[in-house]
């Protein structure tokens, strides 16, 4: 019996709807992993997103703990100091976050397709079959391929982490005396700048590449990061599960994976980050012919400040991040599509 609806009485209007589905469907299972990367990033790194504000604060002025820092950021900026300059990192993480995975994804297979060529022995067979544990082979493709993202998202992270740092500190700077009084007017001049407004404020004072400042440090830090970052992350994951006799992608795999990965990744740079974001500062609150670009230094305490409370908001982050994406991933996974309409679709 009729509904009453338009689409009951024409078949023709039914089929194309029909096909506006399978087609939806189709574009969603091909592109899984960016949307279920940039749908986790943007939850996580809202969630998050104080304690980064926290760990940058430490790393470029000085404080007695990071309960000092919470408590002289409350009382001079109030909540909306943690938030300062949120926008600018909740687009660039999440579009980071899903070219990075994108191209991990890709990286992974073809690191794997070269060294089955080569060895005969396929890393991703090994991760993913029962009972096997992480090997040499696992730990080279996987590092590989993280670190071929992290190279590949620098050019569009840098910008953005220069403008976010500036959002983050400037208020501070501003109320900070310098060795050069020339420089005052400068420092003063970033406060309460949004983020286009500091975007032009930088090109202004330094020229396009000003944006890329600090840009070899990113790329430093980022390829070796996201390398060990991934590699922790498949290899606790596969190790976890595997030791209960489960599927590598249980829950409980995957977020002591998560959070175990941000943990392992930020031990080995975080001197790099440090680094990178006190030179990031001096560029913003000095002239380019005075800015002093600061030297790595692993084993130096003070390149270790924020450490803590940076480890603990990655942990929290992708433990959160990673569990949705896997979730999402297995949601678009499940999804049926009928492949007689898809294939009758004109743009198919």
């Amino acid at each position: 019996m009729p509904d009453g609806s338009d689409n009951s009485r024409n078949p023709r209007l039914q089929t194309y709807f029909s096909w506006n589905i399978e087609d939806v469907k189709w574009w969603t299972k091909h592109y899984r992993t960016e949307i279920a990367a940039s749908t986790a990033s943007v939850l996580a790194t809202g969630v998050t997103y104080p304690l980064d504000s926290t760990k940058t604060r430490m790393q470029v002025h000085k404080y007695d703990s990071i309960l000092d820092c919470i408590r002289k950021t409350y009382l001079q900026e109030r909540l909306a100091g943690f938030w300062r300059g949120a926008f600018a990192p909740l687009v660039s993480i999440t579009v980071v976050r899903t070219v990075s995975f994108s191209v991990y994804q890709r990286s992974k297979y073809l690191y794997d397709g070269w060294m089955h060529r080569s060895t005969g022995v396929s890393p991703l067979m090994i991760a993913n079959t029962k009972g096997a544990t992480p090997n040499l082979a696992t730990v080279i493709c996987f590092g590989a391929a993280g670190a071929t993202a992290g190279v590949a998202t620098t050019a569009i992270a840098c910008p953005f982490e220069l403008i976010k740092l500036s959002a983050q500190t400037s208020y501070i700077n501003a109320q900070k005396k310098t060795s050069s009084s020339l420089d005052e007017p400068l420092k003063r001049s970033y406060q309460n700048l949004n983020t286009l407004e500091t975007a032009r404020k930088v090109i202004h004072d330094r020229g396009f590449r000003g944006l890329y400042s600090g840009f070899h440090l990113h790329l430093l830090r980022d390829s070796i990061g996201t390398g060990v970052y991934f590699m922790a992350y498949e290899s606790a994951k596969q190790y976890l599960a595997n030791a209960r006799g489960n599927s590598p992608t249980t829950p409980t795999a995957v977020v002591i994976a998560g959070g175990l990965c941000g943990l392992v990744s930020w031990a080995v740079i975080y001197p790099i980050d440090t680094t990178k974001s006190q030179y990031q500062q001096n560029c913003l609150t000095s002239h380019k012919d005075r800015t002093v670009v600061p030297k790595i230094q692993y084993g130096n305490q003070s390149m270790y400040r924020g450490l803590t409370v940076s480890m603990s908001r990655s942990c929290i982050l992708n433990a959160i991040f990673f569990s949705l994406f896997e979730y999402t991933k297995k949601g678009i996974n499940r999804l049926e599509i009928n492949e007689e309409l898809l294939s009758r679709h004109p743009s198919k």
